[in-house]
């Protein structure tokens, strides 16, 4: 029994012959346990322990902070592959943001507006893709410009940055494909690997292997590409022909570009039947609305480092209005069509900031719905407009949008709650009783939920479009020209309508809406027009 005890105790030199091999594998183990935990505390944790740190760990630990800013964000792997050189925003943040997202896993659309000059591409197409390679060397990248030429620039650099950070980043080329326009990515070993990058120009090819992420940046090269219809044209039959049936099952597209004309590529991405699909993060150099993707309160600019006020008011004097407001706002103007004028519109705004100063006496909402029944029809026009005491009007909003019948009566009376307004104009041309019929179902449908907030239904007026076009828009087309129509904000697509309407043509729907709401308010003498007065005292406090 003692030979057996002594037979199985533990030799203190015989551990000493242990295999070192073994001792440096538990030794890194542990220290990859550790580092996963260390990365898992949040940043006040990590401070912490930083500060009670040896010196040599205070080494290990700053590698190890290296390693987390490269896998943060783009912006985040720029500034320490530049040693901070590299130029950082909010909204080069938010563009961050997105590609975060992708890189997560979820699937996207993303349309991204903003102006020239402010880092989108060298942001969106170059450290952007770089960085989700880096997170996903398996996923292959497409990026499309309007010239074969930029995009190849893009996959350039993109090449030559793999090359020069590589081994920070955990990328490599494949020895076999290494062209700025198509390469292959490799892993540790030199073996090709699924991910890599293929670039092209609009309207080029993109045959080949699909894309797990499409970028499509700057996809309009001038003024003269955007005022083409044959260019405007061919981009689309692109967008829809070539690059939509690239992308992967579960694949995300982005598209960043300075807005050019109404119906550019996001123009006509915006009015297609997938349009609330897309995330749409519009970025104006000067703020203009109060749901600003960053939060600016309006008249803020965008870049203040680098565009301040002072040097966008220079700009603006530079390029002009129209220039000024596509390229710059992201609000695309079309030229003048006849009866509508750009500077009774622009001369007579006002902010939304200095409309809480006004008193408004009546307020109405305007529908046009078309006599639309489906999801099919024709655009349901949807405007609401006031009057102040002195006789002054306002287009306040512009909710229209392809509705159907179970969607446009219950919009137009959550307007009419959100602005307590007393009156609904409907067009009574397209089925005047069953307009009527549908609002005051979704009114009692928004009572017994308890939306309309105890509020007195508005009066309905129906409004019968007895004379021709001309002669409707051309009385109220006047007032604007004296001054006394004020646009509360930025309505793009309606008041793109208006200046471009001839007479001849038919006239589009939110137009309609908003003629027929200032109709309405355009004679303070009455409550409504061909209406008698109300008899609930709904505007008692209102005169």
């Amino acid at each position: 029994m003692t030979r057996m005890t002594t037979a199985t105790t533990p030799d203190p030199d015989l551990a000493t012959l242990a295999d070192p091999d073994d001792q440096v594998a538990e030794e890194a183990a542990e220290y990859l346990r550790l580092r996963d935990e260390y990365r898992r505390l949040n940043r006040a944790q990590r401070r912490r322990i930083a500060a009670c740190a040896t010196r040599e760990v205070r080494a290990v630990l700053a590698q190890i902070e290296r390693e987390m800013a490269l896998e943060r964000s783009p912006g985040s792997m720029a500034a320490i592959l530049t040693d901070g050189k590299e130029k950082q925003a909010r909204h080069l943040d938010l563009i961050d943001r997105v590609f975060r997202d992708i890189a997560r896993g979820h699937s996207r659309k993303v349309l991204i507006t903003m102006p020239p000059r402010h880092g989108k591409s060298r942001r969106a197409a170059r450290w952007a893709p770089l960085w989700f390679l880096s997170r996903h060397p398996d996923r292959r990248v497409m990026i499309a410009s309007y010239s074969a030429d930029l995009a190849d620039d893009h996959g350039r650099w993109i090449r030559d940055a793999i090359n020069t950070y590589g081994p920070h980043i955990g990328l490599a080329l494949h020895s076999g494909s290494k062209a700025a326009n198509r390469f292959d990515l490799a892993d540790k070993d030199g073996n090709r690997l699924e991910g890599g990058l293929v670039t092209a120009g609009v309207g080029g090819g993109l045959t080949g292997k699909g894309a797990h992420l499409a970028i499509v940046d700057d996809p309009i090269k001038d003024a003269a590409d955007a005022e083409s219809p044959t260019m405007r044209r061919r981009l689309w039959d692109w967008w829809t022909s070539v690059l939509n049936t690239r992308i992967e099952p579960g694949g995300s597209i982005i598209v960043i570009q300075t807005r050019w004309h109404e119906q550019d590529l996001a123009g006509k991405i915006l009015e297609g039947e997938d349009a609330d699909d897309w995330i749409r993060l519009d970025l104006p150099a000067i703020c203009d609305s109060d749901d600003d993707p960053l939060g600016r309160e309006i008249g803020q600019p965008l870049w203040p480092v680098r565009y301040g006020i002072k040097a966008l008011d220079k700009i603006r004097r530079a390029v002009g209005e129209r220039v000024w407001w596509s390229l710059f706002q992201q609000k695309p103007r079309p030229l003048e069509g006849g009866v509508w004028k750009w500077p009774w519109i622009t001369d007579n705004r006002i902010t939304p900031m200095a409309f809480r100063g006004v008193d408004l006496t009546r307020t109405v909402v305007s529908v046009d719905h078309a006599g639309g029944d489906s999801d099919t029809n024709d655009e349901v026009g949807l405007c609401a407009a006031g009057r102040d005491h002195a006789g002054e009007m306002y287009v306040i909003a512009d909710r229209s949008g392809r509705m159907g019948a179970d969607t446009w009566g219950h919009e137009t009376c959550r307007l009419a709650i959100e602005l307590r307004a007393d009156a609904i104009i409907v067009e009574d041309n397209f089925g005047g009783d069953m307009a009527r019929q549908i609002i005051r179902q979704a009114w009692k449908e928004l009572a017994e939920h308890g939306e309309t907030e105890g509020m007195l239904m508005p009066a309905i007026i129906e409004v019968h479009a007895k004379k021709g076009k001309r002669l409707r828009a051309e009385p109220i087309a006047q007032v604007y020209s004296q001054g006394q129509i004020h646009h509360v904000g930025e309505f793009p697509r309606l008041e793109g309508q208006m200046v471009t309407w001839i007479p001849g043509m038919d006239s589009p729907d939110r137009m309609d809406a908003c003629v027929h709401a200032l109709t309405e308010l355009a004679d303070p003498t009455q409550e409504g027009l061909g209406t008698q007065h109300y008899s609930d005292q709904r505007l008692r406090g209102r005169r």
